[in-house]
């Protein structure tokens, strides 16, 4: 009796453990958003989450979520990730790091969403599409693929703006 008791005790304290974790995950407030422009069009909207949106999104669990109201091949996605990483990461070292997550990107259609996002704590960088995930990358960098959106030189200077304030 003793024995099960236990394992009673101890399952309910891994399974509090482990919603503590998912809730202190789940706790990011929106920051800001903004339309995704490429040249004059607008093809969809960006939104920035973190668990504090007037610290710097280098030292926290951050989330970015894009939602299109245009059809984008998968090569745009691709290609600008590329570019952007190299305009952002000095390191050319760190460039090829980003590969595993670029190569996700997926074409999109009006009303898809894409969701990056970033776990501080395990150093994961984690993308889904319609809310299906599409895979991650653990490693103590991988927050420096939000640089293109958030870095010194970004996608745009302007949306960049919009989402951290």
């Amino acid at each position: 009796m003793g024995t099960a008791f236990q394992k009673v005790a101890i399952t309910t304290v891994l399974m509090l453990g482990s919603f503590g974790s998912w809730a202190h995950a789940q706790s990011l407030n929106q920051c800001g958003n903004g339309p995704l422009m490429v040249g004059q069009k607008q093809v969809g909207m960006a939104s920035y989450f973190a668990q504090n949106c007037s610290q710097s999104w280098e030292k926290q669990n951050i989330q970015m979520d894009f939602s299109y109201t245009q059809n984008i091949p998968e090569w745009a996605f691709k290609r600008a990730a590329t570019h952007l990483l190299k305009r952002n990461v000095k390191d050319a070292k760190i460039h090829a790091l980003f590969n595993p997550i670029t190569d996700l990107y997926r074409p999109v259609r009006s009303g898809d969403l894409y969701r990056l996002k970033y776990n501080h704590a395990t150093q994961t960088l984690s993308l889904s599409l319609n809310q299906q995930s599409l895979g991650q990358l653990k490693h103590p960098l991988a927050q420096q693929y939000f640089n293109i959106w958030l870095g010194p030189q970004p996608f745009s200077a302007k949306l960049k703006q919009q989402l951290l304030n």
